[in-house]
């Protein structure tokens, strides 16, 4: 007699992740090889930075005592050199000095990528049923991650200045009028050009908001989740500083930078500045993933660092992305431009245009226009994705993220008229 099948008993947080959206979206690139993808928020191939990691990989690799130490483990909280030449980088960028914010290289944590630190500071915070509050819309595999780990994720506002202060201080009143302040453990905002919008956040809603954390977090600190990926892409004008000027006391601002948007993400290194208390609990959590970020990358951006080559890079990748936004830019407003209803965001920086179109016209994957703009050779984001799960909210359906990072910048005046003429013949009520 033949034994029946038996499962996995999976637990429980891996009942809860779900297929992230973007699995979806590259099969779809895949199928048809021949769409120009407006979809992947990846890194422009023709700038990566070969030849430099080259001479770098040689210089490390010719003199032994260099290469031994490179090649061998390195240590949990990252490589010594590269922790203190990246809070002098932060702080320069921000125009302060260490010592004003209580902040030393231990603050400092390098890791696989930002986004493992946003998955160990959730996981070492969060338990399930816990309060995240994230923008509306937000980084949509953020908030895959927060639903893996069992948060109650919940939404606020943007408009042109990022996340409304007033609309977050009236959801944590509520909370706390309902008893649940308590459960309210992260307010995570992608604080320059915006994945999804493009939007950075103004320097008074800097401001405002960190008081607002700092107010309500009464029972408990509640973490400002800073999420800084996008910030050296800076092409219009000049940056606002961090949030972390407004915690000089470094209590309860993170802010997350990487390497992989404004140098090589197959380095996959990024790192945050975190207050002391969180330090040795994502230590000791990313301990028990890898007892440390890839020694050898941390040792190559460290050289990339100290020899100005990080710096040039990020300034050619600026000029670089500055013409591709403008590619874009100018393609939308020639062919959507006299469009009623239809309006985008323009990024100063950054790698994606937020587009919002005539309620009636939906975006959805699998939809009437998704099918006709792959018909017509382009792919994008559905928007709706970048909606976190907020049970009080419902996600709007016509909006479309637009990424400009990899496709090349002849092709995206073609892109967009596809696009367009896809929108359209929709719009008409012409079949797919």
């Amino acid at each position: 007699m033949t034994e029946p099948h038996k499962t996995f008993a999976f637990s429980q947080r891996a009942r809860r992740a779900k297929v992230q959206p973007i699995s979806f979206l590259m099969a779809q690139g895949v199928e048809n090889p021949d769409v120009i993808s407006l979809a992947a928020g990846l890194v422009d191939y023709d700038t990566l930075p070969a030849a430099q990691a080259a001479k770098l990989v040689g210089e490390i690799l010719a003199d032994p005592t260099a290469a031994r130490t490179a090649l061998q483990y390195g240590t949990t909280e990252g490589y010594e050199t590269l922790r203190e030449a990246l809070l002098e980088h932060v702080a320069g960028l921000d125009g302060w000095r260490p010592d004003d914010m209580n902040l030393t290289a231990d603050n400092v944590v390098v890791a696989a990528g930002s986004q493992q630190l946003l998955f160990i500071l959730s996981d070492v915070l969060v338990d399930p049923g816990d309060i995240v509050i994230t923008s509306w819309p937000s980084y949509f595999v953020y908030t895959g991650t927060l639903e893996a780990l069992g948060a109650d994720v919940r939404c606020v506002d943007m408009d042109a200045d990022g996340m409304v202060g007033e609309s977050l201080d009236a959801l944590l009143e509520a909370l706390a009028d309902s008893g649940d302040l308590r459960r309210v453990k992260i307010v995570y905002i992608v604080s320059y050009h915006q994945n999804p919008t493009g939007i950075t956040l103004s320097e008074p809603r800097r401001r405002q908001i960190a008081e607002i954390v700092r107010k309500y977090s009464r029972g408990h600190r509640i973490l400002l989740l800073e999420d800084a990926a996008y910030r050296e892409l800076t092409f219009t004008g000049d940056a606002p500083g961090s949030m972390k000027r407004f915690d000089p006391r470094n209590e309860y601002v993170a802010v997350l930078q990487t390497f992989s948007k404004p140098f090589a993400p197959g380095l996959k290194t990024g790192y945050g500045l975190l207050p002391g208390d969180l330090v040795e609990p994502v230590i000791l959590q990313k301990g028990n993933h890898d007892f440390g970020s890839a020694n050898f990358c941390q040792h190559l951006l460290a050289r990339a660092m100290a020899r100005g080559v990080y710096a040039r890079h990020v300034a050619d990748l600026c000029r670089a992305y500055a013409a591709k936004r403008d590619a874009m830019l100018a393609a939308l407003d020639e062919h959507l431009g006299a469009m009623a209803g239809a309006t985008w965001t323009r990024p100063s920086g950054g790698l994606y245009v937020f587009l919002t179109l005539p309620e009636h016209l939906e975006t959805g994957a699998g939809g009437a226009l998704f099918t006709r703009a792959v018909e017509e050779g382009v792919l994008y984001v559905p928007g709706e994705y970048c909606y976190g799960p907020d049970p009080t909210r419902t996600a709007p359906r016509n909006t479309i993220r637009l990424s400009y990072g990899v496709c090349p910048v002849e092709k995206i005046p073609l892109a967009v008229a596809a696009l367009a003429r896809a929108i359209e013949a929709v719009a008409r009520g012409d079949s797919p």
